[in-house]
């Protein structure tokens, strides 16, 4: 993607002019904290790959479906490791795994950029579905304001602004997580990121080519999700 600044007016995204198809934004919010060491991220990291093969190899998914990705770590931060792309120029970032978990952060960044995103969208004529997020985690928040985040996360979610949908893996703490969302929060079943990025990536191609206002249907979790929570 390519910004041009010219007389301090943000020229749009030049891809807009090439590629007029109605958008579906995912944003996937990722703990690489501390406890994500080892197996954990070298997993998660193996997951993105999948996720870029995946929308590349749809034909529709991959000139449909734009891809931000957030980092949250360290004490209170949290990062975009991926700005907008569209599936079919993404690349999969290396996670890398270190301090606490500002989730609230992470999520408040991501309901920014989406707000941001849809603007730009409607000044370039673009038309987009609903934007999801996926907040995923092996643990809890660790900033002290997250509670009011989540509110605004679940405010958000209720005024139909954006789907959210938390996903915790082992050792995550199901009951904090589900307060960013109004969608009960799910369990990922050991270290199975690849088997999850792999339905988000047809889940997300299947909404892309779904009419307008069809129903938010996800396919079966099949085997990564964990039923007994």
């Amino acid at each position: 993607m390519v910004d041009t600044n010219i007389d301090n007016e943000m020229i749009p995204y030049v891809e807009f002019a090439d590629n007029a198809n109605e958008r579906t934004p995912c944003v996937l919010v990722l703990d690489c904290s501390g406890s994500m060491r080892g197996e954990p991220i070298k997993q998660l990291n193996a997951g993105l790959k999948a996720l870029e093969q995946e929308l590349k190899e749809d034909i529709d998914a991959s000139s449909r479906v734009q891809l931000l990705i957030i980092k949250a770590f360290g004490k209170d931060e949290a990062v975009i490791t991926t700005d907008w792309t569209d599936a079919m120029n993404f690349t999969a970032p290396t996670m890398e795994a270190g301090g606490l978990t500002p989730l609230g952060k992470a999520m408040n960044m991501a309901l920014e950029k989406i707000e941001e995103q849809k603007c730009l969208y409607d000044s370039c004529g673009i038309t987009s579905k609903r934007p999801w997020i996926f907040l995923i985690s092996d643990g809890e928040p660790t900033d002290y304001d997250w509670k009011i985040i989540a509110a605004k996360c679940r405010d958000a979610q209720n005024k139909k602004k954006v789907v959210i949908h938390a996903v915790g893996t082992q050792g995550a703490n199901l009951d904090k997580l589900a307060l960013f969302s109004t969608n009960s929060p799910k369990r990922l079943s050991g270290l199975r990121f690849t088997e999850f990025f792999l339905w988000l990536s047809r889940s997300v191609s299947c909404i892309s080519r779904a009419a307008p206002n069809a129903p938010e249907l996800f396919d079966d979790t099949g085997d990564w999700d964990d039923d007994e929570q």
